[in-house]
């Protein structure tokens, strides 16, 4: 696939590098009042407003705090549509910046502040350069965070209300140089499921071991069990990853407690491994705990999908960064990422892509310390601006694909 669109225009860099002073603010303005899941009311009003004033029309309250800015302009067909996130961690942040979260226990620890001030950024250039035939739909989206915000905006009926030809969002990622591109195609970002098992046992005096069913025990030889799931069970040539993250029973040191919960992590790149390892995790914790004398309970909620970046969609992206930005900007060895992304919930129901730039020498995502790298932000909206211009070019046709498929790497 390649692109006849020049690459972006001495003028336009220089104007959203004029603006950058501006963004970067209203991203440590964002920083330092950051908002959980679905309470983003704060945020979202921020985005309506600057959008409203820059000619978008705007729908708010899509899927709770969601916010969708649509720019129609010229005669063209296709629609394109790129998503930024809203949501903050519920962590204590440790940074000491000047512009720290004044919001006690709550901190934008994986950079969503950064990806909605970039979005911003190249949503007020295009609107007053309208250099594109088509329509765009900016989706900035609450609850990325563990509430699926993504889910509850297509429940809402984001792509019905907003259609788009494909879809697009970016991630920005701490040990990759900053303002370096990265691109995956197929699998991308694992899913997520948390199993909840609770052993069930009979309490009783730690000094009378014979008259209980310790579950703790039985939990202990569980938590072992449970490793060997990855290196038995699961094909040598898939990844996954299944980890115990909590347990907790018992009050005091001389009691035998009734019961103990686990809390286990559990991410794929495939769904026949995934349901692979539901049903084992089902199987050893009731055969560990039976051999105790003990009973599980054990109930398996579903998180997150497999994030599958559409070939033809990342592939187009990819070029976007060649042309415009140089082969050179490009990251060429990025790995396959454990952890999990809502937007593989719109990439299920659109066709699209999600990419990375690099954040540099930072903090990992949700630490304490980290901060999104401000020197990302003009060449991030560049991008954006460039993939609008390039997507609705005139005289092209709706691209569709079908997500990647083949072996899980």
């Amino acid at each position: 696939m390649t692109f006849h669109a020049p690459p972006l225009s001495i003028t336009t860099e220089a104007a959203i590098l004029d603006h950058a002073d501006e963004f970067v603010a209203l991203r440590r303005k964002l920083h330092s009042e950051p908002e959980l899941a679905y309470k983003e009311k704060k945020t979202s009003a921020l985005v309506a407003e600057r959008l409203r004033s820059w000619g978008y029309e705007v729908t708010e309250n899509i899927g709770g705090t969601g916010v969708v800015g649509t720019l129609r302009n010229g005669l063209g067909e296709k629609s394109i549509g790129i998503r930024a996130d809203m949501d903050a961690l519920p962590i204590v942040e440790a940074t000491g910046l000047p512009y720290a979260s004044t919001t006690p226990g709550v901190m934008h620890a994986c950079g969503h502040d950064g990806h909605t001030a970039i979005l911003l950024a190249a949503a007020r250039h295009l609107a007053q350069t309208r250099d594109f035939s088509g329509t765009l739909r900016l989706i900035f989206q609450p609850a990325e965070e563990g509430g699926a915000g993504a889910k509850a905006m297509i429940a809402d009926g984001l792509f019905e209300r907003f259609p788009v030809d494909a879809v697009f969002g970016l991630h920005n990622w701490p040990g990759v140089p900053a303002g370096q591109f990265a691109f995956l195609s197929g699998p991308a970002m694992a899913s997520v499921d948390l199993a909840i098992i609770r052993i069930v046992g009979k309490g009783g005096h730690g000094a009378r071991p014979s008259h209980a069913v310790d579950p703790i025990v039985a939990a202990a030889s569980l938590v072992m069990a449970l490793q060997t799931i990855v290196s038995r069970n699961v094909d040598p040539l898939e990844t996954a990853v299944v980890t115990v993250g909590t347990i907790h029973g018992g009050i005091a040191a001389n009691v035998i407690p009734d019961s103990v919960e686990l809390k286990v992590t559990v991410r794929t790149f495939s769904e026949t491994v995934r349901e692979q390892i539901r049903a084992r995790i089902i199987t050893l914790a009731e055969a560990q705990a039976q051999s105790y004398g003990a009973t599980a309970e054990v109930a398996y909620p579903r998180g997150y999908p497999t994030l599958i970046n559409h070939r033809q969609e990342t592939e187009l992206a990819r070029q976007v960064a060649l042309r415009h930005f140089g082969a050179e900007r490009i990251e060429t060895n990025f790995p396959l990422i454990t952890a999990s992304e809502d937007f593989a919930f719109m990439i299920e129901a659109r066709p699209g892509s999600y990419l990375f730039i690099g954040n540099g020498d930072s903090a990992d995502l949700h630490s304490p310390n980290y901060d999104f790298n401000d020197d990302i932000l003009p060449d991030a909206a560049r991008y954006w601006v460039a993939l609008v211009q390039d997507y609705l070019a005139a005289n092209e046709a709706p691209r569709t694909s079908e997500p990647a498929t083949g072996p899980t790497p």
